[in-house]
């Protein structure tokens, strides 16, 4: 806090005193603000820059994403402050959580395994789809500096195409599809870039399964696939980050909860009336799924179809 006070220029004292006169009188005034919750979430938050190298302090939301309300916001990324939060709640409190949802981060892990042992965990799927687009852009960074020996420059074939990569391949048009795959061929030698792009886009088609069985063979047999040695090492990764959290990715096509403010829905099973459901359109029924990773790169990139 005194950091913060430094950098907005003020008298640490100040800004103390007015956010307890503040921030303590609502939450006196509303004791019982945190109601029962069937479904939490947590995510990381850069809170603030501070000091000469703006150095970075992180803080953790912790969210009602059932009814996409802000609980509560702790200091740091770590686990103990979000432990001691959930703690304080007592066991009562803690026996009516059914799902619990986080990024791919093994300090929340921990603490939901700790706290919540009878939650079911699921990875957020913005985070992962975040993750598969980031080893695409390591893998293009690193292929350019491999074939032409510099960082990416305004006209070289890789740098050109550095956002169609990561773009959604549904919201390619024709002129972003043909340009992306003409400047691949230009500048992607070896395939390397345009195999991870494949695999960033089955990645992507798994949160298009709509049966939780299938989902669960999928990604199994996926996760197996993307390991092979003759793909690039960035797909490697995801291969080994998919064996490692498959239980957490598969657990979104049963609870359908997520971290998003705007997906924050549960599908309830068995419900007849299902428009509080986050729709995806179902994806074919493969023979092989474990073969989904070649079949794609030779066929050309997934067509998701999204309902308007």
């Amino acid at each position: 806090m005194a950091e913060v006070a430094r950098e907005l220029g003020c008298d640490w004292h100040t800004v103390n005193n007015a956010v307890l006169a503040y921030g303590e009188a609502l939450l006196d005034a509303d004791v019982d603000r945190i109601g029962s919750v069937t479904a939490l979430g947590m995510d990381e938050t850069l809170f603030a820059r501070v000091g000469m190298w703006r150095r970075q302090l992180w803080s953790t939301s912790i969210v009602d994403v059932a009814q996409g309300v802000l609980l509560d916001v702790v200091p740091g990324r770590g686990g103990s402050e979000p432990a001691a939060w959930l703690a304080a709640r007592g066991d009562e409190w803690l026996s009516g959580i059914e799902w619990a949802t986080l990024d791919l981060s093994s300090p929340y892990r921990a603490v939901f395994d700790t706290m919540l042992p009878d939650a079911t965990q699921i990875a957020d799927p913005f985070h992962l789809i975040k993750l598969a687009n980031s080893k695409l852009d390591e893998c293009r960074r690193r292929v350019q500096n491999e074939t032409l020996g510099h960082r990416g420059r305004k006209t070289d074939p890789l740098y050109r195409i550095r956002r169609l990569l990561t773009k959604a391949d549904e919201r390619l048009d024709d002129r972003g599809r043909t340009k992306l795959l003409g400047l691949l061929a230009a500048g992607d030698p070896k395939g390397e870039v345009k195999t991870t792009w494949h695999a960033k886009e089955v990645i992507r088609s798994i949160y298009e399964i709509d049966d939780p069985d299938l989902a669960d063979e999928f990604v199994t047999r996926l996760a197996s696939d993307l390991q092979d040695r003759a793909f690039p090492l960035e797909v490697r990764s995801l291969g080994r980050t998919l064996r490692r959290w498959k239980d957490h990715i598969v657990a979104w096509h049963r609870g359908r909860a997520t971290n998003g403010p705007t997906e924050a829905v549960i599908q309830q099973p068995h419900k007849e009336d299902q428009a509080d459901r986050l729709w995806v359109s179902a994806v074919q029924v493969l023979q092989s799924p474990g073969a989904a990773l070649r079949r794609q790169t030779q066929l050309g990139p997934i067509s998701h179809r999204h309902p308007r």
